[in-house]
């Protein structure tokens, strides 16, 4: 029989690439998105374009936190698996605009939660972010390694929703997996992120900011390599008192967290090197120290991602940037 997968945030970048995964694969997909103008409607639209081209395909264009949205859904459809995606993003925009944080992800996720306790999925699969593991300095991460020290508020909203989704797999076993990601970036990505800022300001002869004076790594995910996973992922159901090795399964709740990261930092510096070499120019760069709220590195140990899928990600950053910088080109006409 046809699965079916509700997909929130589908609209988006990551959401965009697992809907078309699973389509792929043979699934139904439900695709919620509520189309905001954080960045660029036009790229939310393109994406669910594509996905309409999919039989398989439904898309519902309303706020997951507006109550009895998700509950309807489920109700209608009777998920058998659900990958939240839908979440308000972006360090420096909690700065800026915390409300919205609140809203999307807490709110949201609550509304999500209480609709699977009403019509429980067999699994669900929650998108969290490398961001909660704050101000730690022992790497690789580990989902073991304690996570009390967010340097953001999309990140503590982030930790929240981690600890939200266990209350819920505790009292009403409901399997849920947690899935911290590791700098996402690929075609179709946020006009807010690096790699597409500094792509366009390259082609468009302008300086590039960066931050830490360039001295920050990052542990950079291609797009495919994470939805791989995510798809991986959808049949490693955790269970109550039934550990993998170097499990991070809960003693009391059939809930885990799973880091999805290449294991494999890159200096930012070389990040822009990639993206210089793709463009066939040299960035102008105005070196800059840290912004508040952000990390100087990040480095994912992804031993218990392979453990339960049997692979890990393992795109070469040249290869993603420049399949990156062909779409941008494309795109843009630049």
């Amino acid at each position: 029989m046809t699965r079916t997968a509700l997909i929130t945030g589908s609209a988006g970048f990551i959401g965009y690439f697992t809907a078309r995964r699973l389509l792929d694969q043979g699934w139904r997909v439900i695709g919620l998105d509520a189309m905001t103008d954080y960045y660029d409607v036009t790229l939310k639209e393109r994406r669910h374009a594509m996905l309409n081209q999919s039989a398989g395909f439904s898309a519902v264009t309303e706020r997951l936190e507006t109550p009895g949205v998700l509950l309807d859904l489920f109700n209608q459809h009777r998920p058998d698996a659900v990958i939240h995606l839908a979440a308000q993003a972006g360090v420096r925009y909690s700065i800026d605009n915390p409300r919205s944080y609140v809203e999307a992800n807490l709110v949201g996720t609550f509304e999500l939660l209480e609709a699977a306790r009403a019509v429980p999925p067999a699994h669900m699969l929650l998108a969290s972010t490398s961001s909660v593991y704050g101000a730690n300095t022992q790497m690789p991460y580990t989902e073991a390694d304690k996570v009390d020290s967010q340097m953001s508020f999309y990140a503590a909203t982030k930790k929240a929703t981690e600890n939200m989704a266990h209350s819920y797999a505790h009292l009403y076993d409901l399997p849920i997996t947690m899935f911290r990601f590791f700098t996402v970036y690929g075609p179709w990505g946020r006009p807010d992120m690096a790699h597409f800022k500094f792509t366009r300001a390259i082609l468009n002869n302008q300086p590039i900011d960066v931050y830490n004076h360039g001295d920050m790594m990052r542990d950079f995910t291609y797009i495919d390599d994470l939805t791989a996973a995510i798809s991986a992922l959808i049949d490693a159901v955790p269970e109550r008192d039934n550990p993998v090795a170097g499990d991070s399964l809960s003693p009391v709740a059939p809930h885990r967290v799973v880091n999805i990261g290449n294991g494999a930092p890159v200096r930012l510096m070389d990040f822009i090197a990639a993206i210089e070499a793709a463009c066939g120019t040299k960035a102008q760069i105005n070196f800059k120290d840290m912004q508040p709220g952000d990390v100087p590195a990040t480095w994912a140990d992804a031993t218990l991602l392979e453990t339960l899928t049997g692979k890990r990600p393992a795109t070469p950053i040249q290869t993603g940037i420049d399949a990156f910088v062909a779409w941008y080109r494309d795109y843009y006409q630049t």
